[in-house]
């Protein structure tokens, strides 16, 4: 039995890979083991780590990571205690290889303590452009680290093959993230309001805003151009906010957020839904309002257009319903009437078909010998090896 240990460090990361991870515990010859870090364990993010287990996953170790501070020393120093931590796990679970998505810190600190401790990494979602936050450059060394690639485009496997990866081990898979939508039972609209204490309006907006971590403008200036556009629409539209995630000015937006519903009764804010109750809501407003990956990613399979707000997510592969603006107010709400006019029946979304998760677990189940990946060749790019 070869033991792939999945890190997941939030609620967003883990609806991604929550199918990956059923399918490598149904694999034959594979063991999942599951670290659980990052803002699963922190009581102001909703202590998610309890929606792993009432899912019925055993998690194996938890690496508490995450400090009060949410300043640029406070997320560096977070880092650090990642690194000691996941040493820690890492030594005692032993895995054959090690499995993650995506590009925050926490999945940093992961992958560094694996390189060292000579386990092979597999990295989800890696040769994406995002040119707004320091999720980029943590995102391309994680590649440069890893040794299998699972990418969701084929303009993100080219990147992986740019930065020197053989190719033999990149994989185009599709985002993981459509193969919940492909399977979930979604919450019908009198369920979801329920469960939400939430009135839809006539027209209803789903809001998802996290810090610009290489911006010039403030994380709170941003934000309060975003409100102040939403003030402009009136409270004929609903408004569903997700908080941010543990980034570097986070809790000022979170403050933010929970003062501008305080007095908007059209207006909730959520400190996690949860993917089945965030997937219904997408299902069921008229429109993706942010900066979050998920409005890229998932947002199109649901045929609902999305705004884009700022260079969080600039570079990234779009569909046709995507919306870019600047974050000033004027541009954001006239983005949002323009979003809420548009026929997006004929959209497609360009990161999948919903079966990632298979391939995946099939790719991986293929290494029988995880430790012969540790040294790596760097292939030129003038080298064919289409």
């Amino acid at each position: 039995m070869r033991k792939i240990c999945v890190v997941t460090g939030s609620r967003a990361d883990y609806g991604l890979l929550y199918w990956v991870m059923r399918e490598i515990a149904a694999t034959s010859g594979l063991q999942l083991q599951i670290v659980a870090t990052g803002m699963h364990l922190s009581a102001q993010f909703g202590s998610t780590y309890r929606a792993i287990e009432a899912d019925g996953f055993r998690i194996d170790a938890k690496v508490d990571m995450l400090l009060a501070s949410d300043t640029a020393i406070g997320v560096g120093k977070s880092i650090g205690l990642g690194v000691i931590g996941f040493a820690d796990a890492l030594d005692r679970l032993q895995p054959d290889m090690l499995l993650v998505l995506g590009d925050r810190y926490e999945i940093l600190a992961a992958a560094q303590a694996a390189l060292i401790a000579r386990i092979p990494i597999a990295h989800i979602a890696g040769g994406d452009v995002t040119e707004g936050a320091f999720d980029e450059a943590i995102r391309h060394s994680i590649t440069k680290m890893a040794h299998v690639h699972f990418v969701t485009n084929a303009d993100a496997a080219r990147r992986v093959r740019q930065l020197g990866e053989n190719p033999a081990h990149i994989h185009n898979v599709g985002s993981p993230g459509l193969d919940y939508i492909k399977r979930v039972s979604l919450l019908e609209r009198a369920a979801l309001e329920a469960a939400l204490d939430f009135r839809f309006q006539k027209q209803n907006l789903l809001v998802t805003f996290h810090p610009a971590t290489l911006e010039k403008q403030s994380a709170a200036a941003q934000f309060e151009e975003l409100l102040t556009a939403l003030d402009a629409l009136g409270p004929e539209v609903g408004i569903l906010m997700t908080k941010p995630n543990a980034d570097t000015d986070g809790q000022i937006i979170i403050d933010l957020m929970d003062r501008y519903v305080k007095d908007r009764p059209f207006a909730r804010a959520y400190t996690s839904l949860g993917q089945v109750r965030y997937l219904s809501a997408m299902a069921l407003v008229d429109g993706v309002v942010g900066n979050s990956s998920s409005g890229l990613y998932e947002a199109p399979s649901f045929r609902k257009p999305t705004v884009n707000i700022g260079d969080r997510q600039k570079g990234r592969l779009q569909a046709s319903s995507v919306v870019n603006c600047e974050p000033v107010a004027a541009e954001i709400e006239a983005a949002i009437r323009r979003a809420l006019t548009m026929d997006c029946a004929q959209t497609v979304n360009p990161y999948g078909d919903g079966e990632s998760a298979a391939r995946i677990a099939k790719a991986i189940s293929a290494v029988r010998e995880p430790a012969a990946l540790l040294k790596k060749h760097f292939f030129e790019l003038n080298i064919d090896h289409e």
